[in-house]
């Protein structure tokens, strides 16, 4: 299942946020020294982790939909900022290695070990509640209010996505 640019688009509509264009929509047009490829790779490698295996082109969804947040929300992009200093403390004290650099089955395993599948998302908690918040709940909000995601659990219109009528008196698949 491929995700696009518009998916993402439509996720960042979802949440309430404004986009002017979707050329500005690139990590080099984000205005912040603290964002550079390391953060773009590690959101990317915590997207196909917890993304279904059947979903492809993560990297330019991920980017189109977290750089609009960064860009509507500053308090986000701090929160998402230290929640991905705080994988990669947990990363390099548990496996010597930045979270980006493991083997994707060892990212999943960091992800569970550090309890993200039970902790409860809250944004100014602990560590792991805030690497909940900011990053494995953000990343999955994106995915499953896209078009393209939402068919993946039987919402075949998310809200905030105009289906008409129509989408409403069909089955679901």
């Amino acid at each position: 299942m491929k995700l696009t640019r518009r998916d993402a688009l439509a996720a960042l509509a979802a949440g309430g946020t404004v986009i002017g264009g979707t050329a500005a929509l690139r990590w080099a047009n984000i205005d912040d020294d603290g964002v550079g490829e390391h953060e773009s790779r590690t959101l990317e490698a915590v997207a196909r982790v917890i993304y279904p295996s059947t979903v492809s082109e993560i990297p330019r969804f991920v980017e189109t939909y977290v750089v609009g947040r960064f860009q509507d929300r500053s308090t986000d992009r701090r929160g998402i900022l230290e929640a991905i200093a705080t994988l990669d403390e947990y990363a390099q004290t548990w496996y010597d290695d930045a979270y980006r650099k493991l083997e994707r089955q060892t990212q999943a395993r960091l992800l569970s070990e550090m309890g993200l599948n039970v902790v409860d998302p809250v944004p100014d908690g602990t560590d792991v509640e805030r690497v909940r918040y900011y990053l494995i709940n953000e990343l999955l909000y994106a995915l499953y209010t896209s078009p393209t995601g939402g068919t993946l659990v039987g919402i075949e219109n998310p809200q905030g996505y105009p289906g008409g009528t129509a989408s409403y008196q069909r089955r679901s698949r």
